[in-house]
This record gives structure tokens, C-alpha cells and sequence, in this order.
């Protein structure tokens, strides 16, 4: 079907080419999806119960009923320290593939991660000096 309409289009468009087809039937597949997702959206919150409850709109935490505001401060720390454990994590995904090409990339592969071990372990000193890995 879509093959037809793509058909149409380019004759009217008037591409002897062909690529203008690629172009439509990669449009008209959007389109035809768009509307598809739009359809099942629409039928979605036509078909859906919809009673306001008290309870329903409450936080919910592991069975707990909630006590006192939901809004509540936490510190900062826990997530900076987060953030640092990310960090090394992503740094033992750069270490691990270039130990095993090492002979690949000779001295210069040696200098430039000894380069980026260094700076990590700057971060790590002026985390450690900050006293962002004080769990207190």
C-alpha cells in the first residue's frame, strides 16, 4: 500500500531519480506510526477508569504511610558521592579494553592513560580534601 502511494507521489513530484521515494516512504512510515500512537493514546484515555481517590494521590513508600511533609532536604554528599563512584566506574571501562591491547598501542597508548589516571586521581585528592567521602 505504502509502496503505491510512494508511486504516486513521486510521479506527481516528478523524480526520475528514485531518491525522493526513499525519502517518502521513510516519511509516510513516521506519519503512519505517529498516528498510530496517537490512536491508541486517544482510545487509552477514552477506555481508562478515572475516580479521584484521597489516597491515590499520596507518596507511597514500601507500605509506609507517609509522616509530615513530602518535601524533605536531603544532603548533598550522598549524591556528589554517587557521582564519584560513577566516575570510576566509567574510568574502569576505559582501562579494562586498553590493557588488553596494550602491546597495540605502545608508548604512546602507556602516556596517554597514565595522562587520564592522573587526572581521576586529581579528582580523587580534591574530592578526599573537600570531605565529600566522609559517610557521616
Amino acid at each position: 500500500m505504502l509502496a503505491n502511494l510512494t508511486d504516486v507521489l513521486v510521479a506527481v513530484a516528478g523524480d526520475p531519480s528514485g531518491s525522493l521515494r526513499q525519502y517518502l516512504t521513510i516519511f509516510l512510515f513516521a506519519l503512519l506510526s505517529a498516528l498510530l500512537v496517537g490512536l491508541l493514546l486517544g482510545v487509552a484515555y477514552l477506555i481508562r477508569p478515572n475516580r479521584r481517590q484521597k489516597g491515590k494521590y499520596l507518596a507511597y513508600e514500601s507500605g509506609v504511610d507517609p509522616i509530615g511533609s513530602m518535601w524533605t532536604q536531603s544532603q548533598v554528599r550522598y549524591y556528589i558521592f554517587a557521582l564519584l563512584f560513577v566516575i570510576f566506574d566509567v574510568e574502569a571501562v576505559f582501562v579494562f579494553p586498553w590493557a588488553t591491547r596494550l602491546e597495540t598501542y605502545g608508548m604512546f597508548g602507556l602516556v596517554e592513560m597514565l595522562v587520564f589516571i592522573g587526572i581521576v586521581v586529581l579528582g580523587l585528592v580534591y574530592a578526599w580534601r573537600k570531605g565529600v567521602l566522609r559517610w557521616a
